[in-house]
């Protein structure tokens, strides 16, 4: 009885080392890990950013974690993540596979792994957003047009309380729609709202405890359990996707594209026989990624933008004192004007350098054994980029923990953009939207702060500019009162 209760614990002391996560030759240091679990007890999953702040004070800017049995690198700091995703771009451009939102997105344009069919819809994708006019006076006019759908809005309000957050949800979701599919859609579109409420379902499981359950116990993916739900509404989503392209393939003329869906049909018409990676299935993932990536950090930018130019008021004076005065003699904003008034760039920057709305931007992944900051990194290794750490890194900034626009001022007043800034990531994987969401930043920025005053409510409290973790960071509901500014009140007289 004794000699089999001592090979028992022989037996489970054996199986507890064959689970212990062991960290490779030279890899960066970490915390200790629990067999199975890994480091998951070091973090917390509501918003474990404050942890990861933690880590990189004990460890250093390259540090490991095991998330379950993986192990991961965290890369914190501008060196760190200059090197990475800069110097060494290629061996760091993979995308990590067989995991929840890889499965989920089946592999769609964000989530690919790097390689020769990645390349190509990248390459696609580029080239056709510059000729619908990215960084053009076509592109400028769409955003202008749907502008004025928020200006409606914003006059019905007038005196009263609102919350801006659908508002302007909308209005991103419809700029990115217009270059995607050719049209807009009224704001009560089973479209846009299905989408929408399917994508913030989604963003929420794929931060939660199903999620990790999902990429650690193979076992369980097809058992009936919360994740489930998810893969539920991507079959929602691309049912409506499918709806949209059956329409342009009835309405469309070949060779004469009027949207971005166009565009990937004439592409397939072409490369029918050369073996390529282009085909339907794909496509309708490629459009439900880019419809998210263009409309969530859009929009929740804009949201907190809005809520620190109420909570201060004098940056929102001095904003509109430039706005005024550069564009005096114009019945509207040019993205042309950006160049005349350094101060709203500095603005619009710090908002996105505080907004940080995809904090750690998207997982990667080693594609080959290489270095990193002199530690050793196994192909396939996990890389978790901290990009709160570069926008918040000591020394790289003026006020590095608060909101001020002087972060992007030289001592004369001028705009200047520090390294540090890389609120997109950098390198090839860098994010294909970056020039829309500048534009639009500025667009409705602009356009808006030169029609309206945006009041903190006196009844509303102080403000809590805590965000709400998820896939994207976006700020806590908040309510803005509206009051037509002074000089358009005279113009309206007139």
């Amino acid at each position: 009885m004794f000699v089999s209760f001592i090979l028992l614990w022989i037996c489970v002391v054996f199986f507890i080392l064959c689970l212990k996560c062991r960290r490779p030759k030279n890899f960066p240091p970490g915390p200790p890990p629990l067999p199975v679990l890994g480091n998951l007890l070091n973090l917390s999953l509501d918003n474990p950013m404050r942890d990861f702040e933690k880590l990189r004070r004990c460890y250093g800017n390259v540090y490991s974690l095991f998330i379950g049995p993986k192990p991961a690198v965290v890369i914190n700091g501008v060196q760190a993540m200059k090197e990475a995703m800069m110097t060494k771009a290629v061996d760091f451009a993979g995308r990590p596979q067989d995991i929840f939102v890889s499965d989920l997105t089946q592999n769609g344009m964000v989530l690919a792994d790097y390689g020769p069919s990645w390349k190509e819809h990248r390459r696609f994708a580029l080239m056709t957003l510059r000729n619908f006019g990215l960084g053009k006076q076509s592109m400028e006019q769409r955003i202008l047009g749907e502008i004025q759908y928020t200006v409606e809005t914003l006059e019905k309000s007038i005196g009263t309380i609102l919350s801006p957050r659908v508002m302007f949800h909308n209005a991103a979701s419809n700029i990115i729609c217009q270059v995607l599919f050719g049209t807009r859609f009224d704001y009560d579109d089973d479209f846009i709202k299905v989408v929408v409420q399917c994508f913030k379902e989604n963003s929420k499981i794929a931060n939660g405890p199903w999620a990790m359950l999902y990429d650690f116990v193979p076992m369980i993916r097809n058992l009936p359990l919360p994740f489930m739900k998810a893969f539920k509404n991507i079959e929602t989503c691309k049912k409506l996707a499918t709806g949209l392209i059956t329409e342009h393939k009835e309405t469309r003329v070949p060779g004469k594209p009027r949207d971005f869906l166009d565009c990937y049909l004439d592409e397939l018409d072409k490369r029918s026989d050369d073996g390529s990676s282009f085909c339907e299935d794909r496509l309708i993932m490629f459009v439900l990624d880019l419809h998210f990536a263009g409309t969530d950090t859009t929009s929740n930018t804009l949201l907190t933008g809005f809520l620190y130019l109420m909570t201060y008021p004098l940056v929102q004076e001095r904003c509109q004192q430039e706005i005024d005065r550069t564009l005096e003699k114009k019945d509207q904003v040019t993205y042309d004007d950006r160049h005349n008034m350094p101060y709203m760039q500095a603005v619009i920057h710090e908002v996105q350098r505080i907004a940080n709305t995809v904090p750690l931007s998207v997982f990667h992944c080693a594609t080959k054994d290489t270095e990193l900051m002199g530690y050793s990194l196994p192909r396939g290794t996990l890389i978790i980029q901290n990009l709160n750490s570069v926008l918040n890194e000591e020394g790289q900034w003026k006020f590095p923990h608060e909101f001020n626009p002087e972060n992007f001022l030289n001592n004369r007043g001028e705009f200047v953009k520090p390294e540090a800034f890389m609120p997109f990531s950098a390198g090839p994987r860098m994010c294909l939207g970056e020039g829309l969401a500048r534009m639009e930043l500025f667009l409705i920025m602009v356009t808006l702060l030169r029609k309206f005053n945006f009041i903190w409510p006196e009844d509303a409290g102080q403000p809590d500019y805590t965000p709400v973790y998820g896939v994207t960071l976006s700020p806590k509901p908040y309510c803005m009162k509206v009051q037509l500014r002074a000089t358009q009140q005279n113009l309206q007289k007139q």
